[in-house]
C-alpha cells in the first residue's frame, strides 16, 4: 500500500492570481494593501528578461524627453502670445484721455440718390472697371516680386538696383503757401547704389485684400470730372506744371510736370489704369530732375516726393521708388544750416539751398510738415540720413521757447533756430500742418513717439484756450486767430483740414471730447460753403461775434472772396464719414461738388478757380488750376463717396498733407 503524500501547495504565479471574496475583503487584500502592489509589481519586473527592461526603460525615457521638449515649446508660444497681449496693452503712452482705437464705422452700401443734376457720367468706349481700383490694387511688399524673390528696383539691372543718377519770373516777389499767394511782409548727394531691406512689410499684404465695393453713382461723378480735368490737362499742358483752362495753356513753377504727378495715386485710386499708365511713361522718359531750377522744400517734398511713394506702394512699380529716391537726394542740401532748420529753397540741380531773398526765416508749418515723407524714404532705403535730418527739426522745434500752451508762431529763424514775430498764433498759412504732422508721425511710427503725442495734445489744448469761439446768429464754433493777445474773428479755409485730423486722433484712441469738436467745426466748415451765395467756400472769412439783424453768421471782404479749387473740406467730410457713418456728410460733399462743377468747370476741359464766390453770375475765373484739385479734392470726394472702409484703410496708411497715402509701419 502506497503512502499517501500530501497534494502539493497550490501555486500562485504572477499572472494567474485568484482571490477569495474574504481574502480580498481582508485587512491585507488587494484592495487595501499598497505594500501587496509594490511587492507584485516587482515581481513582474523581476519576471521579465534584461531586454525587455531595456526596451521598457528607453521607452519611458523617450516619451519623457519628447514631453519635456514639447511642454517647453507650446510654453513659449503661449508666454509669446501673453506678452503680445501685454504689449497690445500697453504701447499706449499714458496720455489723458487716450483710449483703445475706434473701428470705422460705415452703414452697407447704399445707392445713391436718384435724383440727381445734370451732371452724368460721359459714356466711354469701353466700360469701367467697377472696382475701387485696378484689378491688381495691392500693396505687394516693395523689395520682392510674387515668389517671395528679391526683384530688380530700377528693372535695368539686377546687379545694380539704382543708377545714381514763366509766369515764372513775375511771380518770384511773393511766396506761395499752397496755392495761395502772400506778399513777402515778413551740393548734392548721389543716390546710393544700394537699397537696404526694410525692417517691417509693408503695411497692406496681398491676403488682406477683399472683394472691392461697386462703383456707386456718386463716385462715377467723380471720375467724370477727373476726365474732364485730365482732359484739358493732357491736351494743353502735358508734362508741365499747371493747366490754364480759360487760355488752353500752362504756367510752370518748378517745371517738374506737378500736375501729373500730384495726380498719379488720384489715377490708381479712381481706377484710371490707362491714364495712370500713360503717365507713368512720362515719369519714366521725361522727369528730369537734374534741372537747374529753385524748388520749394515743403511744396516738393508734400507734392513730388509724397506723391512718388504713394504711386510705388499702391502700383508696386520700382521706377517711382527710384525717382522717389533721386529727388530726396537733391532736396537734402537745405539742411546744411547753422540751426539745422532747413532753408525754403533748393536747386535741385546744382545742390545748393538758401533762404527767401528778403528774409532767413523759414515757415514753421514748412520745415515740420516734411518728416512723413523722408521717414518713409529713408524705411524703404536702409539710408538713416533722410529721417535723421527731419527728427532733427521735430526735436529742436520741441523744445523751443516762445509757444503759447501749445500753439506755435509762424516763423523760425534758419541761423538762430529760434521763433521769430513772436506773439501771433494761428492754424491757418504758415502753420496749419505743424499741427497735422504731430498727429500723423505718432500714427505713422506706431503711436510710440511719446514727445509728438504730447505737443499734439498741448496744442489742442491751446486751440480751445485761445482760438476757439462761437458765431452768431448760428453759433457756429470757428477756430480764430491771436496777435499779441488781440483775438480776430479770421479763419483761413486750411483750417478746415483741423476737423479730419481731430477725428483721426479720436478714431486712434485720443480723448472722445476731439470727435465732438470735429462734428462741431466740419458743420462751421460746411456752412462757409453753404451761406455764400455759389455755394463755394472763400478763401477766408470772418465771423460775426455778434447778433445783428440780417446778418450771416460769415462775413466775406473783398480780398478774400477767391476759391482755389481748395481740398480741405472735402477731407475732413471724408474722415467724419468714415468714421461715424453720418450721411450727411456725404450729402454735404455732393452739394460742394456740384457747385465745383456750376461755376469752376471750363467747358474744353479743366477746372479753374475763380476770384468772386459771391456773384454767381460772373465768378470771374482766374484760369488757373492747382495741382491739388486732381491731387487731393477729387481723391478725398471719390474717397468721401465710397463706403469701402478698405479703400485706403486708415488703419493702414496715414495721408500726408497733399492726401499722398503712406503705410503705417506697425499697425495696431
Amino acid at each position: 500500500m502506497y503512502a499517501v503524500s500530501p497534494p502539493p501547495p497550490q501555486r500562485r504565479d504572477f499572472i494567474s492570481v485568484s482571490l477569495s471574496p474574504g481574502e480580498a475583503a481582508g485587512a491585507g487584500g488587494y484592495n487595501n494593501s499598497k505594500a501587496w502592489r509594490r511587492r507584485s509589481c516587482w515581481r513582474k519586473w523581476k519576471q521579465l528578461s534584461r531586454l525587455q527592461r531595456s526596451v521598457i526603460l528607453f521607452l519611458f525615457a523617450f516619451l519623457a524627453v519628447c514631453g519635456i521638449i514639447s511642454y517647453t515649446n507650446m510654453g513659449e508660444q503661449w508666454k509669446s502670445l501673453m506678452n503680445r497681449s501685454l504689449e497690445n496693452q500697453n504701447t499706449e503712452p499714458e496720455v489723458p484721455g487716450l483710449k483703445p482705437a475706434n473701428p470705422a464705422v460705415l452703414p452697407a452700401p447704399q445707392k445713391a440718390d436718384a435724383n440727381f443734376p445734370e451732371l452724368s457720367p460721359q459714356k466711354h468706349s469701353k466700360p469701367l472697371h467697377v472696382r475701387r481700383g485696378p484689378p491688381n490694387l495691392q500693396l505687394r511688399p516693395p523689395w520682392r516680386d510674387a515668389g517671395g524673390k528679391a526683384h530688380d528696383v530700377a528693372g535695368k539691372a539686377e546687379e545694380e538696383p539704382f543708377q545714381a543718377d514763366k509766369e515764372e519770373k513775375t511771380e518770384k516777389s511773393v511766396i506761395s503757401w499752397r496755392g495761395a499767394m502772400i506778399e513777402p511782409d515778413q551740393s548734392t548727394e548721389p543716390p546710393s547704389s544700394k537699397i537696404k531691406e526694410p525692417e517691417k512689410l509693408s503695411s497692406v499684404e496681398v491676403e488682406d485684400q477683399k472683394e472691392p465695393v461697386p462703383i456707386n453713382e456718386r463716385q462715377m461723378a467723380v471720375i467724370e470730372a477727373f476726365r474732364h480735368a485730365w482732359k484739358g490737362y493732357k491736351e494743353f499742358a502735358w508734362g508741365h506744371d499747371e493747366l490754364k483752362p480759360l487760355s488752353k495753356s500752362y504756367s510752370e513753377w518748378f517745371g517738374l510736370g506737378l500736375t501729373l504727378i500730384d495726380a498719379l495715386d488720384t489715377m490708381w485710386i479712381l481706377g484710371l489704369k490707362e491714364e495712370f499708365e500713360e503717365a507713368k511713361k512720362w515719369v519714366a522718359t521725361d522727369l528730369r530732375l537734374d534741372k537747374n531750377v529753385d524748388v520749394n522744400l515743403f511744396e516738393s517734398t508734400i507734392r513730388i516726393l509724397g506723391g512718388l511713394l504713394s504711386a510705388y506702394h499702391l502700383s508696386g512699380d520700382s521706377l517711382f521708388l527710384e525717382k522717389a529716391k533721386d529727388m530726396g537726394s537733391r532736396l537734402m542740401p537745405a539742411f546744411n544750416t547753422p540751426s539745422k532748420i532747413p532753408y525754403s529753397d533748393v536747386n535741385i540741380g546744382r545742390g545748393t539751398a538758401h533762404p527767401p531773398r528778403w528774409t532767413a526765416d523759414s515757415t514753421v508749418a514748412e520745415v515740420t510738415s516734411i518728416q512723413l515723407e523722408f521717414r518713409e524714404l529713408s524705411r524703404l532705403t536702409g539710408e538713416e540720413k533722410f529721417q535723421k535730418a527731419v527728427d532733427v527739426v521735430v526735436k529742436h522745434v520741441h523744445a523751443l521757447s516762445g509757444k503759447n500752451d501749445g500753439l506755435v508762431p509762424m516763423f523760425i529763424n534758419t541761423n538762430s533756430g529760434q521763433f521769430t514775430h513772436l506773439g501771433v498764433y494761428t492754424l491757418g498759412a504758415r502753420a496749419d500742418s505743424y499741427y497735422e504732422y504731430l498727429l500723423k508721425q505718432w500714427i505713422q511710427g506706431g503711436k510710440k513717439e511719446n514727445e509728438l503725442l504730447e505737443d499734439y495734445m498741448k496744442a489742442i489744448e491751446g486751440v480751445k484756450k485761445h482760438l476757439l469761439r462761437r458765431s452768431e446768429p448760428k453759433k457756429l464754433t470757428f477756430v480764430g486767430e491771436l496777435a499779441h493777445g488781440h483775438f480776430s474773428s479770421k479763419m483761413d479755409h486750411l483750417v478746415c483740414f483741423l476737423p479730419g485730423t481731430l477725428a483721426l486722433g479720436a478714431h486712434n484712441g485720443l480723448t472722445a471730447d476731439h470727435m465732438e469738436l470735429a462734428k462741431a467745426l466740419i458743420e462751421t466748415c460746411y456752412q462757409m460753403y453753404a451761406q455764400v451765395e455759389t455755394g463755394l467756400s472763400p478763401e477766408i472769412v470772418h465771423f460775426n461775434l455778434h447778433a445783428q439783424k440780417d446778418h450771416k453768421d460769415v462775413e466775406i471782404k473783398p480780398a478774400d472772396r477767391h476759391n482755389l479749387l481748395r481740398p480741405e473740406t472735402v477731407e475732413s467730410l471724408f474722415y467724419l464719414y468714415r468714421f461715424t457713418g453720418d450721411k450727411k456728410y456725404q450729402d454735404w460733399g455732393w452739394e460742394i461738388l456740384q457747385n465745383f462743377n456750376k461755376y469752376t468747370r471750363v467747358p474744353s476741359g479743366g477746372y479753374t478757380s475763380i476770384n468772386n464766390v459771391q456773384n454767381p453770375s460772373n465768378p470771374e475765373p482766374r484760369d488757373k488750376m492747382e495741382s491739388f484739385f486732381l491731387g487731393e479734392t477729387l481723391k478725398y470726394f471719390f474717397l468721401l463717396f465710397s463706403d469701402d472702409v478698405n479703400l485706403i484703410n486708415l488703419d493702414k496708411y496715414v495721408f500726408n498733407t497733399e492726401a499722398h497715402p503712406l503705410p503705417i509701419w506697425a499697425p495696431a
